[in-house]
């Protein structure tokens, strides 16, 4: 995925409006306005580098001055001590900046890292390690951008990107075949064609959603040996129909191995973007003229 410039625009100006970056009254009132500085921004532990453009697009922003190298690009596997970037211009509008830099790198390399560990668990093995719309409000294109700089995959965007038939839609629908039926028929009186994923939690609905040949078939929180019987009635009722098999509800690290080893085609984690332990990252300055 690439970087989302556009979004990470507008996350920038809301960060900086919420943060009253235009009033930073202890730094009006404290560092010269001429002062020159020198900050790097450092990571305090292991990790994967994600969202380094954002500190450009937060400077951009608070006044233009400032001047950024970009030291590391973003999927860089980083060491403690290492250097993300460097930036050098007005030393007040480098500590205005500082807080709101760091907010959006310490949570998208904690992302990018966490994905990072999930992808290296599978890496001998032919599955997909997926995100998930659990993503933060407003953040959802950086969230998925930094699971992709950690080399996990993008799987839904949002509501209009594919279809999801969960428990709710087939309750409301009457069962996996009616609820599908319902999809097809009304993709096809507006003209779209688009992939088409339905959610089971049980292996008669596996067999149900098999023989109706989805594009995906999403096995909810089913145990390893569920899972494995999953796979098996695939090979059985559907072989050569395309469809593809995700796991999903309830994936650590622990058991992610033991998933994979069931032989479905992805994995999805919600914990890569709604619980991944921010990135212990720091702004060193350093003042060289006054």
């Amino acid at each position: 995925m690439q970087f989302p410039c556009t979004a990470a625009r507008n996350a920038v100006t809301l960060a900086l409006s919420e943060d009253a970056a235009a009033d930073d009254v202890t730094t009006r009132w404290s560092v010269g306005p001429r002062q020159w500085a020198t900050a790097v921004i450092v990571t305090r532990q292991p990790g994967v580098a994600a969202g380094v453009p954002l500190a450009a697009e937060v400077y951009a922003r608070i006044g233009g001055e400032t001047q950024i190298d970009e030291s590391v690009p973003d999927g860089t596997r980083l060491e403690a001590g290492d250097v993300l970037a460097r930036i050098s211009g007005p030393a007040h509008q480098l500590i205005t900046g500082e807080r709101t830099v760091l907010n959006f790198l310490q949570r998208l390399c904690g992302i990018a890292t966490l994905t990072d560990r999930y992808v290296a668990g599978v890496r001998d093995l032919p599955v997909r390690v997926l995100d998930t719309r659990k993503t933060a409000p407003g953040l959802r294109l950086l969230d998925k951008y930094a699971v992709s700089a950690g080399g996990g995959h993008n799987h839904r965007l949002d509501l209009g990107a594919m279809v999801l038939l969960k428990e709710n839609h087939i309750a409301a629908a009457g069962g996996v075949t009616a609820a599908l039926d319902n999809v097809r028929q009304n993709m096809a009186s507006e003209g779209k064609t688009m992939a088409v994923e339905v959610e089971v939690a049980t292996i008669p609905q596996a067999r149900e959603a098999l023989l109706a040949e989805p594009s995906w078939i999403m096995l909810d929180n089913m145990p390893v040996p569920q899972l494995a019987e999953a796979v098996d009635l695939r090979r059985e009722l559907a072989a050569d129909s395309g469809v593809r098999l995700e796991a999903s509800g309830t994936i650590t690290l622990d058991n992610l191995r033991a998933v994979a080893e069931t032989g479905v085609d992805a994995i999805s984690v919600g914990s890569l973007t709604h619980s991944a332990p921010a990135m212990d990252l720091s702004m060193l300055l350093s003042i060289t003229r006054s």
